[in-house]
């Protein structure tokens, strides 16, 4: 079978949705008690999906990187964090809300002020709208102080640079790298997985002086594009105007990709300059400089889920007899999937399980399947982005050998059982 296959439409979203949730990727929020607007779950492939992807980031912007350290900051963070980084005056909105249905907009995203978009009724003044969940630190609200869940990872980091190089005594440049959740309490409906009330960043701080931030922002802008390349992404460079840009920034790029709703940001790249420390040097009144000076800040930013959704897009094919998620190997959910010919001969289950349990004792996510006819199991595993099958039939009994087809052509070759780890790791490009 050649790869005569369709990409998503422009407007498909629903297909991808459906396939999400039916095949255990993600279910919405709280869906049996009718749901939360903007939140998901992850499924079993989904979760596998995200910690690939997480791995794949950390192990190309950290481990392969120079004097890049990591940390796993706080969520709930002192609340003069926030004041002294500018996100209680700076982080807001304009929100507009419809007199007669009552439902709520951004105002920079609507085309028409006086009118709403849902029931036509009459809409408020703009008013500004603090993205940032507040909650309370303390037995009650009435005793309590007003905190906030973080709304980007980027503050546990500078609030903890003193920590890092105290600790561990880097030299510049270095960097600080940080994956975790981050909430925002958004006004507009997310696109599936692309704008959520809570959701993953993986950030980098990357200090620097600052005679070299232009060298080191077009590493870390080409950095983001390989990255893109190793994930199959196609993306496009646009540059924030000077209103555009958040408060901290001097100088911020996004990485866009063309979803099927239209080119929207992916991936961004900031210049901070000294900001971050020097505003917590000041309400803090600890000495954040280094040797002197505050060094400035270029950081690269990822959305987990909004990468994978991009992800989705991206390998989601169909043509008129399968659908198939032609992930990359290296964020497949499961590398191989194991099949016993028929599920009613003894035989061919113990040597099917024997290849399955080898896969597993050598660290290769596996999947093993057993229903239905060996026709729909394909189907299936095509859909869930498997890259490779391996089934056990009766010549198994005979030679020992299985057949080992794939995903993208669907052709099958035999293969020795005994080659068959070694073959797998041979097309991830890991050695046995």
């Amino acid at each position: 079978m050649t790869e005569d296959f369709t990409p998503i439409e422009s407007g498909s979203m629903p297909k991808i949705v459906a396939l999400c949730k039916r095949r255990g990727f993600i279910f919405p929020g709280s869906e049996i008690y009718g749901g939360v607007a903007n939140t998901w779950d992850f499924g079993p492939l989904g979760l596998a999906l995200k910690k690939n992807l997480k791995e794949l980031w950390w192990r190309e912007f950290v481990e392969k990187e120079e004097n890049i350290l990591g940390i796993d900051g706080g969520i709930i963070l002192s609340p003069r964090v926030w004041e002294a980084s500018g996100h209680v005056e700076n982080f807001t909105d304009p929100l507009v809300e419809c007199k007669d249905c009552h439902k709520r907009f951004r105002a920079d995203q609507i085309d028409d002020l006086r009118k709403c978009a849902e029931c036509h009724g009459v809409l408020t003044e703009p008013k500004k709208f603090n993205g940032m969940f507040r909650t309370f630190l303390g037995a009650s609200e009435e005793s309590g102080s007003v905190t906030y869940l973080r709304p980007e990872t980027a503050q546990a980091i500078f609030i903890n640079f003193k920590n890092v190089v105290d600790s561990c005594h880097p030299k510049l440049p270095f960097g600080i790298a940080q994956v975790g959740k981050s909430f925002r309490n958004e006004i507009t409906a997310g696109n599936f997985i692309f704008r959520d009330l809570e959701f993953e960043q993986c950030e980098l701080e990357y200090f620097i002086t600052a005679d070299v931030w232009q060298e080191k922002y077009q590493y870390w802008l080409g950095k983001m594009h390989q990255f893109a390349r190793l994930v199959g992404l196609k993306v496009s460079e646009r540059e924030h105007s000077p209103e555009e840009r958040s408060h901290y920034s001097k100088k911020t790029v996004d990485l866009e990709f063309e979803y099927p709703f239209g080119k929207k940001e992916l991936w961004g790249l900031a210049y901070r300059t000294d900001y971050d420390l020097k505003n917590h040097s000041e309400k803090s009144g600890v000495d954040l400089k280094y040797e002197g000076f505050y060094p400035h800040v270029i950081e690269p930013s990822m959305g987990v889920e909004r990468t994978m959704l991009a992800i989705l897009c991206a390998t989601y094919f169909e043509d008129e007899k399968r659908v198939v998620l032609k992930f990359d190997p290296k964020l497949a959910p499961y590398k191989v999937a194991v099949f016993p010919l028929v599920k009613n001969k003894p035989e061919l289950i113990k040597k099917a399980h024997e290849i399955y349990e080898s896969y597993k004792t050598n660290g290769i996510s596996v999947a093993w399947d057993d229903r239905g006819n060996i026709g729909k199991r394909y189907l299936a595993q095509d859909e869930i982005g498997t890259p490779w099958c391996v089934t056990v039939d009766y010549q198994t009994l005979e030679d020992d050998t299985v057949t080992i087809r794939d995903r993208n052509t669907s052709l099958q070759e035999r293969i020795k059982v005994a080659k068959l780890v070694e073959e797998i790791n041979k097309r991830l490009g890991v050695s046995s």
